[in-house]
């Protein structure tokens, strides 16, 4: 390898941009060993690289660059201990200046997962109301589909049955334990009138309740994932826990095309 390189040879072997050697330059930190009087160009020698990294490694420390030119002024190549002191000193500041940028992030941190818990998470007092209610034995939630509009909703109508606002329906499981398949499903829908029951439908005005609702966002055979979400979040505020959850349907396969648009509101009785 030649003794001598060009700015940019020197730039690319030390791992330094041009623009940072040519500062150095005019700082009289770092010279070209040799400058073409025709040309122009700088020329730097291998040994330079020594001092190069001495001024980076300074820096690093936290030293300016005018503290390190007054320190090769003074033919050293290390502070004196006092310097080191204040930069420890120094160092020391800012890390309790960014200990306490650390804290203050972290309670922002805290307060924007709780503001979002707190959108997805609500406590609500559910009003009771008359219900048609049609229990019945499933292979799966697909079959909710077909009850609704080949069963419950004809019988309804064939009783006269309204349905004032707010509208309200959800369905409740009655098994002791989760079940994937045969499942013993209650369907509720609030209505304005008691009727006399049908070998269809029962009519009873439900229960009132304090429940932890949660806004649910996918496809039915997923609810297994939002009540572990819903329950964790249970927990973690030591909510006590009443009864069984009611799944309140706002959207659903009679106005969207995918499951994935389905939005029903989980809601768990709690004290």
């Amino acid at each position: 390898m030649r003794n001598k390189l060009k700015i940019g040879e020197f730039s690319k072997l030390c791992r330094v941009t041009i623009k940072t050697l040519r500062h150095y330059e005019e700082l009289g930190l770092l010279c070209p060993a040799e400058i073409d009087d025709y040309s122009g160009y700088r020329y730097y020698e291998i040994g330079q690289a020594v001092r190069l990294n001495r001024i980076l490694h300074l820096k690093c420390l936290g030293l300016s660059l005018d503290e390190i030119r007054e320190l090769f002024e003074q033919g050293a190549d290390r502070p004196e201990v006092e310097l080191i002191r204040e930069k420890i000193r120094l160092c020391r500041e800012q890390i309790a200046v960014l200990a306490n940028r650390l804290d203050q992030l972290q309670c922002l941190e805290n307060e924007t997962i709780k503001t979002k818990d707190m959108k997805k998470f609500e406590i609500k007092v559910i009003p009771s109301r008359i219900v048609a209610s049609h229990r019945q034995v499933i292979k799966s939630y697909d079959e909710m589909s077909y009850l609704c509009y080949a069963v419950i909703g004809p019988e309804m109508m064939r009783v006269g049955c309204t349905c004032p606002e707010p509208q309200y329906c959800y369905t409740v499981e009655h098994d002791k334990e989760h079940k994937d398949s045969d499942i013993d499903v209650e369907y509720c829908e609030a209505v304005g009138e008691m009727h006399d029951d049908t070998n269809l439908l029962k009519f009873y005005r439900n229960d009132e309740i304090k429940a932890l609702c949660y806004r649910y966002v996918g496809p039915y055979t997923s609810f297994g994932d939002a009540m572990a979400e819903i329950l964790s979040y249970a927990q973690g505020l030591n909510m006590k826990i009443t009864g069984s959850p009611r799944f309140s349907y706002i959207d659903g396969p009679w106005n969207k095309e995918n499951p994935a648009d389905y939005v029903t509101e989980i809601q768990l009785p709690i004290e």
